[in-house]
């Protein structure tokens, strides 16, 4: 069976990563982790956070999600035989239209200017990156994610 895993890594907006929640279950996600400074859908307090939850519609109550440090995140899921995609422009980037997803997969998505770091690249198995064929050289990182999950399932 296959499994698919979201990592939302330094997420600034509330609204994205509600958006990302929304999509993940429409796509069939099996857990999201929320690492770095991503907002998660409780506050430390255990409030619910009410921009996630708008932009989630109840998402956030049907997918299971972990907050995490990132590190050690990449290490249990490797440990899992996870493969680790990266979602960024890179010299080394395979083209979406390529890549053919593993059974299992944890895709990275990272912060809306500065995209996932050149640290997690490193750390990750595959980079993919979706072709940009118009002047602007980057997506929304919720509408990233949704191309990605669509696009990759098989």
């Amino acid at each position: 069976m296959k499994e698919t895993i979201l990592i939302l890594h330094n997420i600034r907006s509330t609204h994205n990563v509600g958006s990302m929640f929304r999509t993940a279950d429409a796509a069939g996600v099996s857990k999201i982790y929320l690492t770095g400074y991503t907002s998660s859908p409780l506050d430390r307090f255990g409030r619910v956070q009410k921009d996630i939850a708008k932009t989630a519609l109840g998402a956030q109550d049907y997918i299971p999600w972990e907050k995490g440090d990132i590190t050690v995140v990449l290490a249990t899921l490797k440990k899992q035989g996870v493969t680790i995609v990266s979602v960024e422009q890179d010299d080394r980037s395979v083209s979406l239209e390529d890549f053919k997803a593993p059974a299992q997969v944890a895709y990275i998505l990272g912060n809306e200017v500065r995209g996932v770091s050149k640290q997690l690249r490193d750390k990750s198995d595959v980079i993919v990156e979706i072709p940009m064929l118009g002047k602007k050289e980057s997506l929304n990182v919720s509408v990233t994610a949704g191309i990605v999950l669509f696009n990759t399932k098989s």
